[in-house]
This record gives structure tokens, C-alpha cells and sequence, in this order.
């Protein structure tokens, strides 16, 4: 009796699945170039946040796909829920040679489970190899012909051709003017119905900042007429281009690849299996057709000769701001803000400079972004807030500030004013902590004068000696420098260009530790777009050419006309185009963005 109750307890609790939770691969050992195979990795639970791995060296040909399995077992009364997750990748064998996969991650229950890097061998196939396959090919054929009357005979399978399934590439503007927003559109047009589409590689837009606007987002379907024939309309992509150079620029084709539901092919049996070829009883199968879209021509027209202080802004365009207070105490912050609001290229505007005051101590601004990414474009808002400190007392007039901007529906340059404003500074506290207040300083600098025992009995030969002479001499040069450092600060203030190489390499340096953040991270728009401001942001600032003038060529004669050693010119050049290659080019996207970061690291220090 015992032992029966032993054994049925031990029974029970393996039914009852009391088992570890874990997450398994399955794959091949080794497969043979060309080949399709499959990768599954199954969790014993309900998952969630998986994380694949790289998959170097194969071509992703769907994946990750996500399926569930459930099954109910009831035992003496005992019901017992199991649940199992599996997460699919289709791939296929490109280069010869072994490849390591790395870990995959997922979470069951607020459990992280991962499981151990394996590797898969590629081999090339030999001639007796191929011939054994097709052997076994063909007789498998044999096999569903004898057996199978509906069996398909080795005739295509399909009639799919371009006027049934086809992709297109459109723009809403073919003629735009430089840094001016257009809309690209891909679409996916059938009369047959579709399974899956993958896309095979981005389209590289080479002299083109590009926004993806269907991140996240579902697929759009709907209906279309072309040419009098009826499709259905698979909305795939849009995105949003801004050209960053004048002239004729070319936007890549699109590869895809889809599989399409087409209907099997009878052969004719001469029999009465004959009259049921019906499309009712004929199944569909799953064909896979590649897709390209045309390369998109684009015609871009250079912006009109403009203002010296324009923004580098091409779109529709607010702005508004000022002070936050017109009263203060000296040594007290006050803020100055300004925020650009509107429809167009809010991520490439030159940041403003307003002036101030001499006198006040200015820091640099705060970034803040509102900006949204809707089927029509790039819009939003993006604000800049500066931190003031007057450090003396008086009335100070901030000068008005020009906003400039190009609006291409127009064709004009659009000027926008915040008007001057006044503000008050009353006696405060003195200051003991700034280090840009010289006179702040000089105070604390000098702590006393040696002190004289008997002012009524003390000569000048006694007293007047060699200490009383170095402090006089001290004093003399402090003021003189405060004085020259006071003036050298006014004139840095005024020397707008000046500010802007001495800060060119801060600010690229600061914004490659944001890039830096990223790296890690699956937001290679946010990566890359850091990248961008810093690289071409530092070259604005160290050769002064504006964001609106601001392309290869313009650098290129620039690095020409300031003696630039060769060596740094076709280094400078090459991390440009290497950037504008990467952001699009398909393979392993961490590694790509380290290669990026590393070299736009060097690119910056060496300016």
C-alpha cells in the first residue's frame, strides 16, 4: 500500500508539472549554403519581452514568430494548465564557415531566462551531395503522384507576374527645395492574397536626413484602381526626407519579400477526379516572390540667396518666448527661453544665439523636444531655455531676437521678432561662488595687509617696507587683469563666431555621450541622429558655414581653403559618407553603430 501511494504521488506531481521553467533552443547542427532553415527557441511558460539574437553570417527570412500552445490534463480529479511559447526565425545559409549565435532573452513571471550561445556550421554542398538530393527530390515526387491524384507535376505553381503583385516607391514632391519635408510612401500593390512581407534591406537615401514615420505602427490596407485593374493596397513604410544637398538625388529601391496564396495546379487525370477541379477543393500554397521598387528620382532645388542669421529652417514656422521675470536681485538666475514650433525640419535648425548683457553670466541652454512623427510629417515644438545671473545692479535691455526661416510653399524668407525686453536688477547679495565673476574674486583674493603694531609712533622707513610694497604691487596687477579679463569677455560676447569654435568641440563631445547612451539600446534612429548633430554641428561651428549651406561639398572646399592637411580631409570625408551608408545598411546594427561611434570619435578630437 505504501508504495502504491508513492508511486501515485510521484505520478501526480509530474502531471501537475511542478518542473523549472526554462527556455531551449532548437537548431541545426550544421546546414549547407543556401539552405532554409529553421530556428525555434520554447519556453515551458507564457513568455513575454524576448530578445533574439544576431544572427551573423544567415539572411533573416521571417522572424521572430510568436506561437502558443495549450493543453489540459485532468488527473483524479486534478486539472492541470500547461502552457508552451515558442519564438520561430526562418533563415538562410549565405557564407561558408562556422558562426556562433549569441543568447536569447525572455520573461516568465518577472523571471529573466536566457539560454547559452550555440553554433552552427555552414558547409558548401558537393556535387554527389546535390546529385543525392535531387534523387531524393524526385523520388518524393514519384511517391505523392502514385499515392496522391491531386499531386502537383513539377510545372510552376503559380501565375503571379508584375500586373498581379507589385511594389511602388512615392514621393510627395519631386521638386523640392533643399532641407524641405516630403513624404515617402512604399507600397505593396496584389490581386492575389498575401501571407507575410518582409522587408528584405532599407533603401539607402544618400544625401537625404531621413525620419521613420511607421515605427510602431499598424499596416495600412486598403483598396486602389490602377489602370482600370482592382487592387488591394498593403501600406508597408513612410517616411519623411529632408535633402540636405541641391541637385538630382536618387532615393535606392526597396527589396522585399513576400509569400503569396496562390492556387495549386491540378494535372488532368482524364478521370471523373476531373470534375472536382473546383476552386473549392483546390487548396492554396504558400509562395515566396521577391519585389523591388523603382529608384525614385528627386530634383532639389538650392534654397534662394537668404540672410546672414537665417536659421537654417525650411518649413511653417511660430515661435515665441522672453524672460521669465523683469525684475531680479543681482547674483539671482533668471531664465530666457525660446521655443520654434511648426511642420518641417525641427531637428536640423541652427540653435539661436541671442545676445545679452556683458555683465550677465550666461550658461548653455537646456534642449527640450516635443516633437511628433504622424503619417504627414515631422511637427512639434522644440525649446531652448538659457540660465542668466546679472551679477551687478542696473537696468539691462536684451535685445530683440530674429527668427528666420525659409517657407517653400512661398518661396520667401519669413522673418519672426521677439521684441526687446528690460529687465531690472536690483542690489543684491555679493557673490562668493562664481568663477566667471572677476571682481567677485579680486575681493576674495586678497585676504589682508600686514598690520602695523603703533600708527602714532610708526615711521615710513620702519613700516613701509618690502611687504607693504608687494601688496601695493598685487593689488596694481589684479586690476589689471580684471580689467583686461572684463574686456576680453565683452568682446568674446560680441564675437559670435569666436564663441562658436571655442564650444564646437564641447558640444560635439556631449552629444556623442548621448550617443554613446544609445548604443546599447534598439533606437538607432535616436543613436544616429545624435550622431549627425555632433559631427555636423562640430564642422557648422568650427568653419562657421551655416546648417542651411551645410553638405559634403560645402565641407570639402572649406577643409581646402583652410590648408587642412590631406590625411584629415579624406579622413573627415570618409566618417561623412560612412555615416549616411550605415544608418541604412543591413547586417549587425550594434557593431555598425560602435564602428560609427568610434570614428566620429576621432573624427571630433582631431578638429
Amino acid at each position: 500500500m505504501r508504495k502504491i501511494f508513492i508511486i501515485g504521488f510521484i505520478g501526480l506531481m509530474g502531471i501537475l508539472g511542478l518542473r523549472a521553467q526554462e527556455m531551449t533552443v532548437q537548431a541545426p547542427k550544421q546546414v549547407y549554403l543556401g539552405d532554409n532553415f529553421k530556428v525555434n527557441f520554447v519556453i515551458n511558460d507564457n513568455a513575454r519581452d524576448f530578445q533574439g539574437p544576431t544572427f551573423k553570417g544567415f539572411s533573416l527570412r521571417s522572424g521572430p514568430n510568436r506561437g502558443t500552445q495549450q493543453s489540459v490534463t485532468m488527473y483524479n480529479g486534478q486539472i492541470t494548465n500547461s502552457i508552451q511559447t515558442t519564438y520561430s526565425y526562418t533563415l538562410t545559409a549565405d557564407v561558408e564557415g562556422t558562426f556562433t549565435i549569441g543568447s536569447a532573452t525572455c520573461t516568465v513571471d518577472g523571471k529573466k531566462l536566457s539560454t547559452n550561445s550555440f553554433t552552427i556550421k555552414v558547409e558548401k554542398m558537393s556535387m554527389a551531395q546535390q546529385q543525392q538530393r535531387q534523387q531524393q527530390q524526385q523520388a518524393q515526387q514519384q511517391r505523392r503522384q502514385a499515392y496522391d491524384p491531386w499531386a502537383q507535376q513539377p510545372q510552376p505553381a503559380s501565375k503571379i507576374d508584375a500586373n498581379t503583385l507589385f511594389a511602388r516607391a512615392s514621393v510627395s514632391n519631386t521638386h523640392p527645395y533643399q532641407g524641405e519635408q516630403i513624404i515617402i510612401t512604399y507600397k505593396v500593390y496584389t490581386q492575389v492574397p498575401l501571407s507575410q512581407v518582409g522587408m528584405e534591406k532599407l533603401p539607402g537615401n544618400k544625401g537625404f536626413w531621413a525620419e521613420d514615420l511607421s515605427a510602431n505602427k499598424q499596416i495600412k490596407q486598403y483598396e486602389e484602381t490602377v489602370n482600370g485593374q482592382h487592387y488591394q493596397v498593403a501600406e508597408i513604410r513612410r517616411g519623411a526626407l529632408f535633402a540636405q544637398e541641391s541637385g538630382k538625388l536618387s532615393i535606392d529601391p526597396l527589396d522585399l519579400n513576400v509569400l503569396a496564396m496562390v492556387q495549386r495546379q491540378r494535372r488532368r487525370t482524364g478521370t471523373l477526379l476531373d470534375l472536382f477541379d473546383d476552386p473549392f477543393f483546390n487548396m492554396a500554397q504558400a509562395v515566396e516572390y521577391p519585389l523591388h521598387t523603382k529608384p525614385v528620382q528627386v530634383n532639389v532645388k538650392p534654397l534662394p540667396s537668404g540672410p546672414d542669421d537665417f536659421s537654417g529652417a525650411v518649413g511653417n514656422f511660430t515661435v515665441k518666448g522672453g524672460l521669465n521675470l523683469n525684475k531680479v536681485k543681482a547674483n539671482e538666475a533668471v531664465s530666457y527661453r525660446l521655443t520654434v514650433s511648426g511642420h518641417g525640419n525641427l531637428m536640423l535648425i541652427t540653435p539661436p544665439s541671442p545676445q545679452f548683457p556683458s555683465s550677465f553670466e550666461v550658461y548653455d541652454p537646456q534642449i527640450e523636444d516635443n516633437i511628433n512623427k504622424g503619417d504627414n510629417g515631422v511637427s512639434g515644438n522644440r525649446s531652448y531655455e538659457w540660465v542668466l545671473i546679472p551679477r551687478s545692479q542696473g537696468k539691462f535691455t536684451i535685445p530683440a531676437y530674429r527668427f528666420i526661416y525659409f517657407d517653400p510653399s512661398t518661396a520667401q524668407y519669413v522673418t519672426l521678432t521677439i521684441p526687446e525686453q528690460t529687465i531690472d536688477v536690483a542690489k543684491g547679495k555679493a557673490s562668493t561662488s562664481s568663477i566667471k565673476d572677476d571682481v567677485t574674486l579680486l575681493n576674495r583674493d586678497i585676504n589682508y595687509i600686514h598690520p602695523i603694531d603703533d600708527l602714532d609712533t610708526a615711521t615710513d622707513e620702519e613700516h613701509a617696507g618690502l611687504p607693504f610694497f608687494l601688496s601695493i604691487a598685487v593689488i596694481g596687477l589684479l586690476t589689471v587683469a580684471a580689467i583686461f579679463q572684463t574686456k576680453k569677455h565683452q568682446a568674446d560676447t560680441l564675437d559670435v563666431t569666436g564663441m562658436r569654435k571655442k564650444r564646437a568641440t564641447r558640444i560635439a563631445r556631449r552629444r556623442l555621450k548621448k550617443a554613446a547612451a544609445l548604443l546599447g539600446s534598439d533606437d538607432t534612429n535616436a543613436f544616429y541622429e545624435e550622431i549627425y548633430k555632433a559631427i555636423w554641428g562640430c564642422l557648422s561651428d568650427k568653419y562657421s558655414i551655416p546648417l542651411s549651406q551645410l553638405n559634403r561639398d560645402s565641407v570639402s572646399a572649406c577643409l581646402v581653403e583652410k590648408q587642412v592637411p590631406n590625411e584629415q580631409q579624406e579622413s573627415i570625408m570618409k566618417v561623412l559618407q560612412d555615416v549616411d551608408i550605415a544608418r541604412f545598411a543591413p547586417g549587425d546594427a550594434h557593431a555598425q553603430k560602435q564602428t560609427i561611434y568610434d570614428e566620429s570619435l576621432i573624427m571630433i578630437a582631431e578638429l
